[in-house]
């Protein structure tokens, strides 16, 4: 798998779940963006290929929903997956309206969340193959 493919971004207001997501995927080979919110991920995103990001619903000044549209529009085929703790706030059916991929609550089981990068970044794979990029 290429370089390009393993490339994570975590946009989270609480830096030690920035800290948290750098120092397991780091480990695990990926290359970790991370943004405290919606400018700073905004900003990554302009630099770089498509991610693998994870993004909490709850951020200050804007929430992962209205960001999550944004992302969507500027990356298509990037993978969103929606983080946390606050699951009374935000109905799972419009996470999905507004374009993740997936939906986990904090605590957050690292396992599960490897095995979702891990199929996500197969997935980038595949979809920029027929463009010979990634492969």
């Amino acid at each position: 798998m290429s370089p390009q493919n393993r490339s994570l971004l975590i946009v989270d207001d609480e830096a030690g779940v920035r800290s948290l997501f750098r120092d397991v995927f780091e480990r695990l080979g990926w290359s970790v963006s991370e943004a405290e919110g919606a400018a700073d991920a905004l900003e990554i995103l302009k630099r770089e290929e498509d991610f693998v990001i994870f993004l909490d619903l709850k951020l200050f000044g804007t929430n992962g929903i209205e960001l999550c549209r944004a992302i969507r529009k500027a990356k298509p085929l990037s993978i969103l997956y929606a983080i946390t703790g606050w699951t009374s706030l935000f109905e799972v059916e419009e996470c999905r309206e507004a374009g993740f991929d997936d939906f986990f609550t904090k605590p957050l089981d690292f396992r599960t969340l490897q095995k979702a990068v891990e199929d996500a970044s197969e997935k980038l794979s595949r979809w920029r193959k027929p463009f010979g990029a990634g492969s």
